[in-house]
């Protein structure tokens, strides 16, 4: 299951019967919401998942997703899931209520995993009280990592995250490299100071919005937007190796980053080729297909080549594929090779071109 997918699927747990009417209420008005109830409730044959012992139910479940609402003590609950949380940018959301109905507490990833507005809906549907305690909430000032994902940027480094919410709470100076607009209109402009060149000594909380790979300063928080589009040709039977090796390689060599890598396109021939969906499988990003007489109509290939006109009808594939799928945006990086395939980059004008038209898309 994709991350995109388990965001959207909820559980709501109880194992008592009071809890049980709750959980019953949430997950009629949530959508995608499981019920999941202690065997012998009166409630449990309409419960998606029934249990013994919640111990052993809930481990193997845990990450499969989004968000989970449980309807008891909170102690309970962080005995639970203590064993199973990783990480703030994978873990899901877990809100806990409690059998009254009086509080909604938004206990773990209450920004990237969501649990702050699931604990508000909770509350909207149960009459009960949201219970938020993240520092940046209570203080009206912006979360830096919910910013990242309501905008889509990949965080690379989230151990970063800290810095940048200390200053945004205390008042300090954020330095700020966001050449193309994607959350400088969001933070407090008092509190951001432009940096445009990577690298320096400086010591104050930062954050680089950029597909670009650069040494940046300590206390920064890199963000990668989806702003990159590989374009991609290959012989048949291609093996994955060589087109993973090309397109990273590529990447490296021009300095841009893989997290924003927004998809892989090529020509409706390759729409079964092995090796191609295999790379974008690997890669956990769509692959777009165009006709070629939609990619024999784009302006900005740079190297066209008379022997793949003569064999595929078209003069450009991957360089005329990567501008078509990057909605006409320019080419930053023209064809490279190796002996079976090509690879071409563009980059995605403005986040109102990110999304695509005219081709043909797999799934993840």
């Amino acid at each position: 299951m994709t991350p995109s997918a388990r965001q959207n699927l909820l559980a709501a747990w109880a194992i008592t019967p009071n809890g049980a009417e709750i959980a019953l209420r949430l997950a009629r008005h949530l959508p995608g919401c499981d019920l999941c109830l202690a065997a012998g409730l009166a409630r449990a044959p309409l419960a998606e998942v029934t249990f013994q012992r919640l111990a052993h139910a809930l481990p193997p479940r845990f990450s499969r997703y989004g968000g989970h609402i449980f309807v008891m003590a909170t102690g309970i609950v962080v005995r639970l899931i203590a064993p199973l949380i990783r990480h703030k940018t994978v873990d899901p959301a877990v809100v806990v209520i409690d059998e009254g109905a009086r509080h909604a507490i938004s206990l773990v990833s209450g920004h990237l995993g969501g649990a702050n507005q699931l604990a508000l809906e909770v509350g909207r549907i149960t009459a009960a009280d949201p219970v938020i305690t993240t520092a940046t909430d209570l203080s009206a000032v912006p979360a830096i990592d919910l910013l990242a994902r309501e905008n889509h940027l990949s965080i690379e480094n989230p151990a970063a995250i800290q810095y940048v919410s200390m200053a945004l709470l205390t008042g300090q100076p954020v330095r700020l490299h966001d050449p193309m607009g994607w959350i400088g209109g969001r933070l407090p402009a008092g509190a951001v100071i432009a940096f445009h060149a990577p690298g320096g000594g400086h010591t104050t909380a930062g954050v680089w919005v950029d597909d670009v790979l650069a040494p940046v300063p300590p206390r920064t928080l890199v963000l990668r937007p989806p702003t990159l589009v590989a374009g991609m040709g290959c012989n048949r039977g291609t093996p994955l190796a060589e087109m993973r090796g090309l397109l990273l390689d590529t990447l490296a060599r021009f300095r841009l980053a893989p997290a924003s890598l927004n998809q892989i396109a090529s020509i409706t021939l390759k729409q079964d080729e092995p090796g191609l969906l295999a790379l974008a499988q690997t890669l956990g990003v769509p692959l777009v297909f165009f006709e070629k007489d939609a990619l024999a109509r784009v302006d900005g290939v740079v190297s066209p080549s008379a022997m793949v006109a003569h064999h595929i009808g078209v003069e450009s594939v991957c360089e005329a594929a990567a501008i078509l799928a990057a909605g006409n945006g320019p080419l930053i990086v023209p064809k490279q090779t190796t002996r079976n395939a090509t690879v071409a980059i563009a980059r995605i004008p403005s986040t109102s071109s990110a999304s695509v038209r005219g081709g043909w898309t797999t799934s993840r």
